[in-house]
């Protein structure tokens, strides 16, 4: 089968051999790149450092206690030194590779990706120490003491700051000075929020917090044009006991009266007056034809917004319009409400620039007293193409033999004129599988379709405020596959209907109806001979009905900025048969508990199936990071199941998995297959963890170095495999554990990968001692190369 995205190559001829015997072990390198990395990184790292001068080691931090951390003052540090990768200099290797005085060709194509020296500045150095006290100073260390030294050697300095924090100022009292009484009366409110604390140390990023803080929640009260600039601190470090005391100042707004004098007046609350909806705004042919553009524009009144556009037919309905957004006609103004209508409308996809202006029209209301000025609201919606089309090609190499595969995809981002979104693919694959010395045909031909709604499907229940809070969409999906492989043939049909929703990092995903039945059409007697020596493998190949439902949720904080550290977790529980089960036990009261019922002809699985997928990104520098990840899945059969289905199983291997093996090669357990099996090892539970260092090279090239560990077991015990079971006392000795390198080509759209895995510790080595060097000699299908799309996680 052509596994999407994913080409694996196992036939090629290894890049790295290692022999291995009882004794002495040799690794031979083969690989001219690698020499040449080598040479590379045995240049003279001053070679280009203007004489008279020293290269910049490194630096070194000194804090003499843990208030603040080394992390946190090492950007203050204005100079550092040449990146390395591994302990070497790798980008400024390649610099000095070049002919510093030649200005063509590749001299100067090795400067462009290389990193010049980082040639020692003491003026620089003396600069760092100032703003390592600034910062110092902001944390409440108002007494810190910088000192700097420069140790300098062999034409190298390392450059050492110390910094001695003492002991930091606390915050003693927080008293307020805001002019404007409306303003006051909402501080005082609004107090219990407040981040400036008593008895806290003095920081001035909290201060700077808590004005950004204050202004959205003043905004966010109708105060239009209030800003952070309105406020200040004044602070007094005189009091005594290391403490300070803080004062809150608001200032009023400026205004200039009809005499041109600048006066001090109250801020003004903003109400909404009307609101003016271009839904199909095309920002280019605005700039280019001015107010003509506009004059050709219609205006329409629908449940009191305006819309205007050019066509008397919209093509995204004004009721999706309306209800994405958070603002009403005679509603106070509120910028949160502005932030979540410019998120939604982005959400829904249909929408390329959402832009939401405000217009101050000079009316003011009298409203219980207050004075309340109006503003005009503008939504400018530019959409996106509603049609695409996409042609996908894939191609595998697998033992010498080639495949490919092609998908034609269809997508359709407003199909109803709602923000709805239709998918259709149409896909088929061919691959020669090479069993007993011949190349045999797999072919699978198949369709896919989906619906997303945006809006919360659910009988009986309509709730605005959830829909307006989460956003949430009813997928609806199905899809039909017929696969014709060398041993069997089989169709697969699946329908599906559920909910997503997401608040913040969280993403929920509930499917409540889930619809799968597989039915083998054919099976060879070789095959089937096979399958029916292991009662495991004779339950999971067989005509099933799955009748289920499941829940996913979702953790990420992964920000836009890549150099932040983030985490990336998702759980999944999925459940099938019990209804139908319960139903068979109230109809068949008199049946044995071990009877195997039936729906729609078909027998139906009964289990429960559970996994947990974790990730940690950790940003070593711009321009590093080291990811780790934990796989760990367990399903249970029971009931009218004796086996998980073949298409619930668990497998190992591959391009996102252990990539010492190709995929579904790897366990059960210690399980040897036979020479001649049709390796597709599936199983009930899953261990796997994963550890992968990327680092930034030039030019779009990234490199990557890993390591990967686990396997598969069955839950049940399975007489005709012995060792493919889970046991607490022994599945560590069947952790399966392989390496490699890697590389990848950031294309910013999409990112290609190439990956060299080779096999470490091979759990179906009968010896007590698994690891392969301590064995027996590597041979080529101990290493395994993979190209795909995308990072393996």
């Amino acid at each position: 089968m052509v596994l999407p995205f994913a080409v694996e190559v196992v036939s090629l001829r290894p890049l790295l051999r290692i022999k291995a015997g009882m004794g002495r072990k040799k690794i031979w390198l083969h690989l001219v790149p690698a020499v040449s990395a080598v040479l590379l990184f045995s240049c003279n790292p001053t070679k280009y450092v203007p004489e008279g001068e020293t290269l910049l080691e490194k630096n070194r931090l000194k804090i003499s206690n843990e208030g603040i951390k080394a992390s946190q003052v090492e950007p203050y540090i204005r100079q550092q030194p040449n990146k390395k990768i591994f302990g070497t200099r790798f980008h400024l290797g390649l610099y000095n590779m070049s002919n510093i005085d030649s200005e063509k060709g590749i001299n100067r194509w090795l400067r462009n990706i290389g990193e010049g020296p980082a040639v020692f500045d003491p003026y620089a150095m003396s600069q760092s120490v100032e703003q390592i006290k600034s910062f110092a100073y902001s944390k409440g260390y108002f007494d810190a003491e910088v000192a700097d030294t420069a140790e300098t050697g062999r034409r190298r300095t390392v450059a050492q700051y110390s910094v001695n924090l003492k002991t930091p100022y606390t915050i003693r009292g927080i008293s307020y000075d805001i002019a404007d009484t409306n303003l006051k009366k909402l501080y005082v409110f609004d107090t219990i929020n407040s981040m400036i604390v008593r008895g806290s140390p003095y920081d001035v990023d909290v201060l700077q917090q808590e004005r950004q803080r204050f202004e959205k929640f003043v905004r966010d009260h109708g105060f239009y044009r209030f800003s952070s600039d309105y406020i200040s601190f004044s602070v007094d470090s005189a009091v005594g006991n290391r403490q300070v005391d803080i004062v809150f100042v608001v200032k009023n707004a400026s205004e200039i009266d009809e005499n041109d004098i600048v006066k001090s007046v109250p801020h003004s609350i903003f109400r909404l007056n009307n609101i003016y909806i271009y839904d199909d705004f095309d920002p280019y042919l605005a700039i280019e034809e001015g107010s003509e553009y506009f004059n050709k524009l219609d205006t329409g009144f629908y449940r009191g917004y305006y819309f205007i556009g050019m066509e008397k037919k919209p093509a995204i309905k004004y009721d999706f319009i309306i209800q994405s957004l958070y603002m009403r006609q005679g509603a106070i103004y509120n910028q949160t409400n502005t932030e979540l209508s410019q998120s939604r409308m982005m959400a829904s996809r249909v929408y390329r620039l959402v832009n939401i202006n405000f217009n101050e029209t000079g009316n003011v209301d009298d409203y219980e007293g207050e004075q309340i000025r109006a503003i005009d609201c503008v939504v400018q919606l530019t959409h996106h193409t509603q049609q695409s089309y996409r042609v996908e090609l894939e191609g595998t190499h697998s033992g010498g033999a080639l495949g490919g595969a092609m998908n034609l995809a269809y997508q359709h981002n407003n199909m109803f004129h709602g923000a709805e979104q239709f998918t259709l693919k149409l896909k088929g694959s061919y691959e020669a599988i090479r069993q007993d010395g011949e190349q045999r045909p797999a072919q699978e031909y198949g369709v896919e379709t989906g619906l997303r709604l945006p809006d919360f499907l659910l009988p009986f229940y309509q709730n605005g405020n959830f829909v307006r809070r989460y956003n949430p969409a009813t997928n609806i999906a199905a899809s039909y596959n017929y696969q014709d492989m060398p041993f069997y043939t089989r169709t697969m049909a699946s329908m599906s209907f559920g909910y997503n929703w997401r608040n913040g990092y969280n993403e929920h995903i509930v499917n409540p109806l889930q619809f799968n039945i597989v039915k083998l059409a054919s099976i060879t007697p070789d095959f089937a001979e096979q399958v029916n020596k292991s009662s495991y493998l004779a339950y999971a190949y067989r005509d099933v009905l799955i009748l289920g439902g499941n829940y996913s949720y979702i953790f990420n904080n992964q920000m836009i900025k890549k150099s932040r550290d983030y985490w990336f977790i998702r759980w999944n529980i999925e459940t099938a048969g019990n209804m139908l089960r319960s139903y068979n036990r109230k109809a068949h009261s008199d049946e044995p508990d071990t009877a195997v019922f039936r729906f729609l002809n078909q027998p139906f699985a009964q289990y429960v199936k559970t996994d947990i997928d974790i990730r940690y990104n950790y940003a070593i520098s711009p321009d590093a990071s080291v990811v780790y990840r934990g796989f760990f899945g367990v399903a249970v059969p029971y009931g009218n199941s004796k086996a998980i289905p073949f298409e619930r199983q668990y497998f190992a291997g591959g391009a996102n998995s252990i990539r010492g093996w190709q995929a579904r090669t790897l366990g059960p357990g210690s399980d040897i297959p036979a020479s001649n099996t049709f390796l597709n090892q599936t199983a009930d539970i899953k261990i796997e963890l994963n550890m992968e260092y990327r680092y930034k090279l030039f030019w779009v090239l990234e490199g990557a170095v890993f390591a990967d560990a686990g396997n598969i077991w069955t839950y049940s015990s399975d007489p005709a495999r012995p060792g493919v079971q889970f046991k607490f006392d022994r599945f560590y000795k069947d952790i399966a554990v392989g390496a490699g390198t890697g590389l990848r080509f950031d294309f910013s759209f999409f990112l290609a990968r190439l990956d060299f895995g080779m096999k470490l510790r091979d759990p179906v080595i009968p010896a007590t001692n698994k690891w392969i060097f301590s064995n027996r000699p590597y041979g080529w299908s101990d290493f395994t190369t993979v190209i795909a799309i995308g990072y393996p996680f």
